[in-house]
This record gives structure tokens, C-alpha cells and sequence, in this order.
């Protein structure tokens, strides 16, 4: 793969910031989509869920009322993709009265430790995700 593409040591860093809710607008699962895609181009792919965004990894959601496909089990296969790294903002957890035991759990096998499952989601603080918002290369916000 050519290090334009997105291969090799010049590989940028991707961050996909998640805003919305996960139903009522198309931002949600579009993201979720240019992920899929950028991962599978072998991009150093990261999300980070701020403000109802966090809602995209609440556990037990259900469309049925909205007559939309849920695509929330979606987040769960992002390891397969090698997409490890979920951040979400501690604040807009609690200024919506969720925890890191509200969100569904999302893994990943680490090739590095013996395949040890590990958990994909962490959560940080809005000045820990300024800096990793620093460190990036590309932030595509949704």
C-alpha cells in the first residue's frame, strides 16, 4: 500500500469526533461508515464521543419505536478493524447522567499480549482529549 493511501511510516492520524445522537440525524452512522473504510485502508483510526455523542455507545438500544436498523452493534466488531481507541469525555458522561457501566462494551484482541481481550472504550477528561485532539494529524467532526 502506498504511504499516500494511508500505509507505511508516514501514516496520518485519524480522530473522528461524534457529536450527535445516534438516531435522528445521518451523522452518527455516517461516521461509523468513514471509519469502517479509513480502518480498512489501514488508517491509524481513533473516535472520541462528546456531548450526545456518547449516546452512539449506550448499552440496549432499540430502534423499534423509530422503525430505523439499529446499528450500534457495529461499535463491537471496530477491533476487527483495528480500531482500538475509543475515547469518550467524562463530562459529557456526566452532564448526562451516564457512566463507563451505561456504554455496551467494546473490545479488542491484543495481538502484543498474547491476544488478550482488552477494552477499546476509555474515558478521559476534556483536557486529557484536548491533547489527544493536539496529537492528531486529521479530525473529521460528525
Amino acid at each position: 500500500m502506498s504511504e499516500a493511501a494511508g500505509g507505511g511510516a508516514t501514516s496520518k492520524k485519524f480522530l473522528y469526533v461524534n457529536r450527535k445522537a445516534p438516531y435522528g440525524t445521518i451523522y452518527a452512522l455516517e461516521s461509523l461508515e468513514v471509519v469502517l473504510i479509513g480502518a480498512a485502508f489501514e488508517q491509524d483510526v481513533s473516535l472520541a464521543f462528546i456531548d450526545d455523542g456518547v449516546f452512539q455507545l449506550s448499552k440496549g438500544q432499540s430502534t423499534d419505536a423509530i422503525g430505523v436498523k439499529n446499528f450500534s452493534p457495529t461499535y463491537r466488531a471496530l477491533g476487527d478493524y483495528e480500531v482500538t481507541k475509543l475515547y469518550v469525555e467524562k463530562e459529557s458522561l456526566d452532564e448526562r447522567g451516564l457512566t463507563l457501566d451505561d456504554l455496551m462494551d467494546v473490545t479488542y484482541e491484543d495481538e502484543d499480549d498474547d491476544y488478550e481481550e482488552k477494552p477499546s472504550i476509555r474515558v478521559v477528561s476534556r483536557s486529557e482529549l484536548a491533547d489527544i485532539m493536539a496529537g492528531q494529524d486529521v479530525i473529521l467532526s460528525f
